[in-house]
């Protein structure tokens, strides 16, 4: 059986960890740095970190904060923000990445995903997802960092990526985003049942119940959270312990 994985999250703005609610109303996480170290020692079974205005901004992702956080963890580390070229995700890995996520640039230009996979293997390829519940029922995938629709379905996007070589995805439910209410159980089941690669379940975790949910009921591989650990709500080797007592398997 795989252990599942339980990964904390930095956003980044201008240097810092921020954490919002579906979103909006950016507010200071800490040092990330710091954080990053801690969630290591603690034993976070992988790090992400999401230079989340990079896009919007147009501009490369902080590749000398990627370095320094590398350099203060042994755990598998994905960054995340404006990547759209391969020498954009040959910087990240030589500053110490270890797999990169893409959005919206993979979005808009598919062909990006067929090309990383081919130059630095599926594993490295994370494929993050902002999805939303919308009136009719349905998930749609929003871009620029959940800022805009599209028309696209979630489970018909995922499915293209996966089949063009995207090796996990990170998916993140907007209506869940830091409401600590729980995760997006159904689409993530829907995504985890559909799909051969890994499902990284993102939006809404506020207790250790939630993520006890989202591995039986959500069926993802691994859940990431953010606020719950920046702000000490919920410490990582409590959330294991409690995981483990309920007959999870769980990587101490």
């Amino acid at each position: 059986m795989l252990t599942k994985r339980i990964i904390p999250c930095l956003d980044i703005k201008d240097g810092r960890t921020v954490k919002g609610v579906n979103f909006e109303q950016l507010r200071d996480a800490g040092d990330p740095i710091e954080l990053a170290a801690l969630y290591a020692q603690e034993g976070a079974d992988e790090l992400v970190f999401l230079d989340i205005t990079a896009t919007i901004e147009k501009r490369k992702t902080l590749s000398e904060l990627v370095n320094k956080i590398a350099h203060r963890i042994n755990i598998p580390f994905t960054v995340g923000g404006g990547i759209k070229t391969e020498e954009d995700v040959s910087i990240l890995l030589q500053n110490g990445a270890d797999k990169i996520s893409i959005n919206t640039a993979a979005f808009l230009d598919p062909t990006i995903i067929n090309r990383f996979a081919k130059n630095f293997g599926s594993q490295c390829v994370v494929l993050a997802i902002d999805t939303k519940l919308e009136a009719d029922g349905n998930w749609y995938v929003y871009l620029n960092g959940g800022r805009q629709k599209t028309d696209s379905l979630t489970t018909t996007w995922a499915k293209k990526a996966v089949d063009l070589g995207v090796g996990e995805i990170l998916l993140t439910s907007m209506n869940h985003d830091g409401t600590k209410q729980g995760f997006a159980l159904d689409i993530t089941a829907t995504l985890s049942s559909l799909l051969p690669v890994p499902i990284i379940a993102s939006g809404g975790g506020g207790t250790a119940e939630h993520f006890y949910d989202v591995f039986t009921t959500g069926k993802a591989d691994a859940a990431l959270a953010a606020s719950i650990f920046h702000y000490k709500e919920v410490a990582i080797p409590d959330l294991k312990n409690f995981l483990i007592n309920k007959g999870l398997a769980i990587r101490i």
